[in-house]
């Protein structure tokens, strides 16, 4: 989160970036959206980054408490699926574990932290998910969703050994839900920010409070998000700044092989890359779409 800030301060005072002039709406996959929101106004760098290490500090003990209690290895593994089969891949993968893994959806659910659970964590692109748990119960689901499912995905798994975006983190949710009930967040602020749990625009301050710590049990609605901004917002321009492209290549994937006058996906996280994505903004900036 600090690299991707950090590049952004260095577009507005090195190259005179104006970003209430030139950005419509903030975005960001996960821990990038405190990025997003700090980019849109909404908090402060300061607190954002206290509450970003104070989370990786909870998580990280939740996923060695999980290991002591189970002795299960946890994790992350990304589903590659034909685009036409994500759909019905997602129905079968809740069939299989029940309603518990299309996310929490109350308080309540800081008190019952599942370590038995597998979890949908992110919906990445039109033919991608990830999931998240206990790798021995995921391989289990995928030998259930290949026998019985009638799906055979394409299994990687992720560099993590921590299962993020599932009830094992719910310690952290409630961490974020203490720590955001008397922090300062700015309402409305410069730009709307994308919620990754619901994949529409914040609504109000208490809302931003009620998702930002529910995001980490919660889904990331990626693609959602993506469909949200290109369909009914129109977005034409994206650019992804911090130290990976995970996010712009997965925008890139959707929107980038789409031919549209003044349109383009960018990603700055060598220095080196700046000078050429400042021009070619410049180039699309004014259009007549």
């Amino acid at each position: 989160m600090a690299t991707s800030i950090m590049i952004l301060r260095i577009l507005e005072n090195e190259f005179g970036f104006d970003v209430k002039k030139r950005v419509d709406v903030t975005l960001g996959h996960s821990l990038g959206e405190y990025a997003a929101l700090v980019a849109g106004g909404y908090i402060e760098l300061q607190p954002a980054l206290k509450m970003v290490r104070g989370r990786a500090e909870v998580m990280a003990e939740c996923s060695r408490d999980a290991s002591r209690q189970t002795g299960e290895e946890y994790g992350m593994v990304a589903l590659v699926c034909e685009p036409e089969h994500l759909d019905g891949l997602i129905s079968t993968i809740h069939e299989f574990l029940g309603a518990s893994s299309s996310g929490s959806r109350d308080d309540s659910s800081y008190e019952h932290p599942s370590i038995q659970q597998v979890m949908i964590a992110n919906i990445n692109s039109k033919n991608q998910i990830v999931l998240s748990g206990s790798i021995e119960r995921i391989k289990t689901l995928l030998v259930q969703l290949r026998q019985f499912g009638g799906h055979d995905p394409r299994a990687v798994r992720l560099k993590s050994d921590s299962p993020f975006h599932s009830p094992i983190m719910a310690p952290a949710a409630q961490y974020m839900k203490n720590a955001l009930k008397d922090a300062s967040v700015t309402f409305p602020a410069v730009l709307p920010c994308i919620s990754n749990v619901t994949a529409l625009p914040f609504r109000s301050r208490e809302e931003l409070k009620d998702l930002l710590s529910r995001q980490c049990i919660e889904t990331v609605r990626w693609w959602d998000s993506i469909k949200y901004l290109d369909q009914d917002r129109g977005v034409r321009r994206w650019i992804g700044i911090g130290p990976g492209k995970v996010g712009r290549n997965l925008v890139g994937k959707e929107v980038g092989r789409v031919s549209a006058k003044g349109g383009g996906v960018w990603g700055i996280s060598d220095p080196r890359e700046v000078e050429d994505t400042m021009l070619a903004l410049e180039q699309t900036e004014f259009t007549d779409t």
